[in-house]
C-alpha cells in the first residue's frame, strides 16, 4: 500500500484515485501519521458486502436449545433465626 503525504494527494488526487483503482487502497499521511486511507468502490463494496447487520449476528451465535439445562434440586440450606 502506497502513502502519499496529505499535500501530494491535494495537488494529485486524480492520479491518487486511479492508483486506488488500480493498485488498491492508498493511505494519506499527515506529520508522518497514517491519517486516511482512500479506497476504490470494488473494494468499499466487498467490505459493505462481508460486514453482517446486526440481526444476523445476533441469530449466528450459539443455539440455546441444544444446550443440556438442569436444575439442581437441592433445597438450600437451613438457617437459624
Amino acid at each position: 500500500m502506497k502513502t502519499w503525504l496529505i499535500y501530494e494527494a491535494k495537488a494529485r488526487l486524480s492520479e491518487l484515485v486511479e492508483c486506488a483503482n488500480r493498485e488498491g487502497p492508498q493511505t494519506i499521511a499527515r506529520h508522518g501519521k497514517d491519517r486516511a486511507v482512500v479506497l476504490s468502490i470494488a473494494d468499499y463494496q466487498a467490505l459493505l458486502a462481508a460486514k453482517p447487520n446486526f440481526k444476523e449476528h445476533l441469530l449466528g451465535g450459539p443455539k440455546v436449545d441444544d444446550l443440556p439445562i438442569e436444575r439442581s434440586r437441592e433445597t438450600g440450606r437451613e438457617v437459624d433465626l
